[in-house]
């Protein structure tokens, strides 16, 4: 069987679809996986065996550019690719469900109408399937697939998943402890609000500092701002090289624990069942991750609408310090056991 998946963006929401590729493999080994993702993201489905080919499109150029002429020509590109036995969108958006329509199929499969934030996306599928917009991504991810291709993934499959990240940088780093916890602050995300502050990560290292090495990761100039206004506070926490995606991928393996904030990289190592703590305010914590023994979730008292998310709820600042301290010796404790 051939099939394309059809996931453009954003890191975390692809990350949350790829855990899918085990699971097809599983049940039809002889399957062939193609993957259609926006150019920029393509590094993070590098080197993953179950993928056969990755297929980059840039229709986030082509929107920002306004280039009907742009868009045309992705569009081609996907016009030339091979037939496929289905394609699947797993995004649900208008944009990648036109994308999927174009991708020659015999099948092209897609959440129904009332399992999608853009409804009209479903009219685009040949066949579809229904599952709430608001249950848990990655519970969406697998009833897509399973309905898709009549396969299954139960709880415990999901819970004792393989890590399914891979990368080719051997990358090393003079900011790692080989006698102490390593853990990677992630203090950036893609809006303010889901941020947890700089003075509140800094409080973290500082009660935590005779036992464990700290490392912040950015990827903008914003964050590297805000790692530095931890580290000013707390000078213990050393500030990371920027990385590629690969070099993250990396980079995170060899960490003991990440925290951050509900964005690509935390998730990153719950793909990589590396422990982290994830921290939810005005995004929902319920959704966005799959809670393990070593993958652990804070979350504020804010009531989340998850069809419309809130950008000025900054509830996330209220999530106590000595929370994250206490759930962070748990999670290293238990990594020594």
């Amino acid at each position: 069987m051939r099939i394309a998946i059809v996931k453009l963006s954003a890191l975390g929401d692809i990350i949350h679809a790829m855990i899918v590729l085990q699971f097809i493999k599983q049940h039809l080994p002889n399957s062939s996986i193609d993957w259609i993702v926006e150019e920029g993201f393509k590094d993070i489905l590098a080197n993953n065996p179950d993928i056969d080919n990755i297929y980059t499109v840039n229709i986030k150029k082509a929107k920002k550019n306004k280039s009907l002429r742009l868009l045309f020509q992705e569009l081609k590109k996907l016009r030339n690719l091979p037939k496929y036995d289905i394609v699947i969108d797993a995004q649900g958006l208008i944009k990648s469900a036109i994308i999927a329509r174009t991708i020659p199929s015999v099948k092209t499969f897609g959440f129904d109408k009332n399992s999608l934030r853009e409804s009209f996306a479903a009219k685009f599928y040949t066949d579809t399937c229904e599952i709430d917009y608001s249950k848990n991504i990655i519970k969406r991810n697998i009833k897509l697939v399973s309905s898709a291709l009549e396969i299954t993934a139960s709880h415990h499959e999901i819970l004792n998943k393989q890590s399914f990240l891979f990368s080719n940088s051997q990358i090393s780093s003079d900011f790692l402890s080989d006698d102490r916890a390593n853990i990677a602050f992630i203090p950036g995300a893609s809006f303010e609000s889901k941020v947890y502050p700089a003075d509140q990560y800094a409080q973290i290292a500082n009660e935590l500092k005779s036992q464990v090495n700290f490392i912040a990761l950015w990827g903008n100039k914003l964050e590297r701002n805000m790692a530095e206004q931890i580290q000013k506070i707390a000078p213990n926490v050393h500030i990371a090289d920027q990385l590629t995606l690969n070099e993250l991928k990396s980079f995170i393996m060899q960490t003991d624990l990440v925290i951050g904030g509900d964005t690509g990289p935390t998730h990153i190592a719950w793909a990589l069942n590396i422990p982290s703590i994830t921290l939810f305010g005005s995004t929902p914590g319920y959704r966005n991750t799959y809670a393990t023994s070593i993958n652990q979730i804070l979350e504020s008292k804010s009531t989340v609408d998850s069809y419309k998310i809130d950008k000025n709820d900054f509830s996330i600042k209220t999530i106590k310090v000595n929370d994250i301290v206490k759930m962070a010796k748990e999670l290293i404790l238990r990594g020594k056991s």
